[in-house]
């Protein structure tokens, strides 16, 4: 069957329809990785989200129980410019895997056109639809999604109840405000001899402390972070009685508790191949990532000018730019001085992606050991 996909702009491509039948609408995005299709669209923080894949082969391994971020997909939809279904020994093949969880595709596009058009005009709301759909019909589906500016989708992904993983740890015991958590990092934070607990996203700062924490981990997941402000203010409320480390969402709610601000990037950091300077260590590194939103820096500014340490003040003493992305110079790290707590916009759990700086955790054990 044929298909097409539509942006608001009016922009259409068209292509070969895959996986599930049926249309879906979303924010299109683009990733950049050329591996890691399972784990791309199982993490939460795609919600809401319709995934170009740039690499041109998608589907060439299959998928596997083992690799995922999530117990489900999250992205509404997938767009490749060639689409396998390949089934290598003891894995299910990836279209068959679209298909039995209900997500639609597409393959035949001119990703490369797409990509382009997205950078050019910034990320867009779009969808993916059969081709005996008229444009009139998808302009109006496209037209009732509601823009991801103001968007809380983290209410969507937390769970409901607590979830207790400790798996015979004796380390430090770390509560975790669930936006959206990858597996990835849990498994990080458990091979380290954590304590993890996963609490919902709007737990209040008393059911937080209730847990006697060694210290709070603020979560990956989707949405705008502007719009979370009830997870903001608990999370004000815990600096500077409890450690506090952020990872990508967890970055920005953390900065935004200290009294900074979010803004909407154009076409947002999505994939595994983006160089993070560390300015403390002047070491670079190749990160994963995948959001939308980052943190203004001092001033407002959008991006860092110079390569080296810079301060600023926040409701909660001075703060310190430790990592700055090299693509377009947005802030990639923070680190607090007068009470414990930090955080990165990039994934250093890295699934899927480069290790470059999985040492971060051991930094995080290492930091509320010290507290």
């Amino acid at each position: 069957m044929t298909a097409f996909v539509l942006l608001e702009d009016g922009t259409r491509l068209d292509g070969i329809a895959v996986g599930a039948p049926g249309h879906a609408v979303g924010e299109v995005v683009f990733n950049t990785a050329m591996t890691g299709y399972q784990e791309a669209v199982t993490d939460p923080s795609y919600g809401a989200q319709i995934i170009t894949f740039t690499y041109p082969l998608i589907g060439n391994y299959g998928v596997s129980p083992e690799v995922v971020e999530s117990p489900e997909i999250h992205a509404r939809a997938v767009i490749m410019r060639e689409a396998r279904n390949e089934q290598p020994p003891e894995t299910t093949g990836w279209l068959d895997w679209l298909s039995a969880e209900g997500v639609p595709g597409i393959s035949g596009v001119d990703t490369r056109a797409l990509v382009r058009h997205i950078r050019d005009q910034g990320a867009m709301r779009g969808g993916i639809f059969p081709g005996d759909l008229t444009e009139r019909e998808a302009r109006d589906l496209i037209e009732a999604e509601p823009s991801m500016e103001g968007r809380d989708l983290a209410a969507e992904v937390t769970p409901a109840e607590p979830i207790v993983l400790e798996a015979g740890a004796d380390g430090p015991k770390v509560v975790a405000l669930d936006t959206g958590i990858k597996l990835s990092i849990v498994n990080n934070l458990l091979e380290r001899g954590c304590r993890l607990v996963l609490l919902p996203c709007t737990s209040s700062s008393e059911d937080v402390l209730a847990q006697e924490p060694d210290a709070v981990f603020l979560a990956n997941g989707p949405g705008d972070p502007a719009a979370l402000d009830h997870v903001v203010g608990t999370v004000r409320e815990l600096v500077g009685k409890v450690p506090v480390w952020g990872i990508c969402l967890g970055h920005q709610l953390l900065c935004r508790a200290v009294g900074l601000e979010t803004f909407k990037l154009r076409f947002g950091h999505r994939g595994a191949n983006h160089p993070v300077k560390d300015l403390a260590s002047g070491r670079i590194e190749i990160t994963a990532q995948n959001h939308g939103f980052a943190v203004l820096g001092p001033g407002g500014s959008r991006a860092i000018e110079r390569d080296e340490p810079v301060r600023w003040e926040t409701d909660f003493g001075a703060a310190e730019l430790s990592h700055v992305n090299l693509y377009d110079r947005t802030v990639e790290g923070l680190v607090l001085h007068d009470v414990p707590a930090a955080c990165v916009q990039y994934h250093p759990e890295a699934g899927p992606g480069p290790h470059d700086a999985v040492h971060l955790f051991d930094r995080f054990v290492q930091m509320v050991s010290a507290a």
